[in-house]
């Protein structure tokens, strides 16, 4: 049985409870020698990138913040420095001279404001065709570093203030901050429903609540724009991943399927509450999941390693709330957006490719908010590793679905 959007919004929203957690400082990096593809080694390269970079540790659980790279919270693991690194990193970014439209550093959660398209856009220079070529991330959340405002053994806590101007040329003056905290054994407890996990079964699990507040004088209203929260999570993928996601099977479409041409039928499948995506990162595909349809809950499940990945966060279904559509389209109506994406990276039609990666993404409805006013939008990421029975457990508390449905839900 899939949880209950009203559920899952309540477990998102109780502390962290947790009794042995640390934050590491950056010093001396790790003794190296560690393999690619383990936390350790990538540990050690954001640290020699990242100064500043901070650990929050757990037993064997770790995660990886960096505020020079926009709070990003750039891998994890749930067997220590020796173990499976489950973000994607793009290390070759980092030597590379900075891009005019993105700088892709990769990292397993971090935040943009949309919308990304529609008359609001913040990726679009007033007067200028919705095109590549014009397409611009901007600075406060694409290259520039965040203040690390605190640190305890719990977790950090990080801001920027910006300056940003939608499609429209409407200014916007805004504060965003970012908490992220390491969960501890009684708080994943409470997320699983009080399921008892399979003694085999390693986890890391963290949660994210992401503010942004209006600094400036004037509202943010539906005739000015306004922006959204936007949570995008990098994994690397395999060839036997699955992306799967509930929805409500009252809503008669669920999803969009042709942000990048329709999605070919031998790697989607939509049936009885759920959607599937191939994560192989070997062709391009994107997929949103409307508001009206989302469950506060996504995930994805990699049989060639045992990980299973899951989502959880934020979904309020009052109508006072309106999602953003962020297609690359000033003609179409700015809202009816999605509240959950899916994205599956491949080849370019010249053959380059930035990953391969594949993501899972939230966003938040758009913040019309009064001076001084704020939107919070909680996120939170769950990792589990260890022998299939036991992961299929999870699955079925979370999901709604056993691992088998999920390995051979797309023919």
């Amino acid at each position: 049985m899939k949880p209950n959007p009203k559920t899952v919004f309540a477990l998102i929203i109780i502390p962290a409870i947790i009794s042995c957690n640390e934050v590491t400082p950056s010093g001396n990096p790790p003794t190296h020698g560690y393999a690619k593809g383990s936390f350790g080694y990538d540990l050690n390269f954001i640290r020699k990138e990242d100064s500043t970079a901070a650990v929050l540790k757990t037993g064997d659980a770790e995660i990886i913040i960096s505020p020079k790279y926009q709070a990003k919270v750039f891998t994890s693991t749930a067997e220590g420095d020796n173990g499976k690194s489950f973000g994607w990193i793009n290390y070759k970014a980092f030597e590379s001279p900075l891009d005019p439209h993105m700088n892709a550093y990769g990292g397993e959660n971090r935040l943009w404001l949309g919308p990304e398209g529609n008359k609001y856009s913040l990726f679009f220079a007033k007067g200028k065709q919705q095109e590549f070529s014009n397409w611009k991330t901007p600075a406060a959340f694409d290259t520039e570093p965040w203040e690390l405002d605190a640190k305890s053994d719990t977790d950090v806590q990080l801001s920027k203030k910006m300056e940003l101007e939608n499609y429209t040329g409407t200014h916007f003056s805004l504060t965003v901050k970012r908490s992220i905290a390491l969960l501890g054994t009684a708080s994943i407890h409470r997320l699983l429903f009080k399921l008892q996990m399979d003694p085999s079964i390693k986890t890391v699990a963290y949660k994210t609540e992401n503010l942004i507040m209006n600094t400036g004088t004037a509202a943010w209203t539906e005739d000015s724009g306004a922006p959204c929260i936007w949570m995008l999570d990098m994994f690397p993928p395999s060839d036997q991943t699955t992306i799967v996601i509930p929805y409500n099977k009252a809503i008669a479409k669920p999803a969009t399927t042709d942000y990048f041409g329709e999605i070919p039928s031998d790697r989607i499948a939509i049936a009885d509450g759920h959607i599937f995506l191939k994560a192989d990162g070997k062709q391009r595909g994107k997929l949103g999941v409307n508001a009206a349809a989302a469950e506060g809950v996504a995930g994805s499940y990699d049989a060639a390693n045992n990980v299973l990945t899951i989502i959880l966060f934020d979904i309020n279904h009052d109508s006072k709330n309106k999602w953003l559509n962020q297609e690359w389209n000033s003609q179409k109506p700015p809202y009816g957006g999605d509240a959950a994406n899916a994205y599956n990276d491949g080849p370019l039609a010249d053959g380059k490719q930035m990953g391969p990666f594949y993501e899972l993404e939230s966003v938040s409805p758009a913040a019309f908010l009064k001076p001084g006013e704020s939107l919070t939008h909680k996120h939170i990421v769950l990792h589990f590793t260890g022998e299939e029975k036991g992961l299929d457990k999870i699955a079925q508390s979370l999901l709604g679905i056993s691992i088998q449905q999920i390995k051979t839900a797309i023919k």
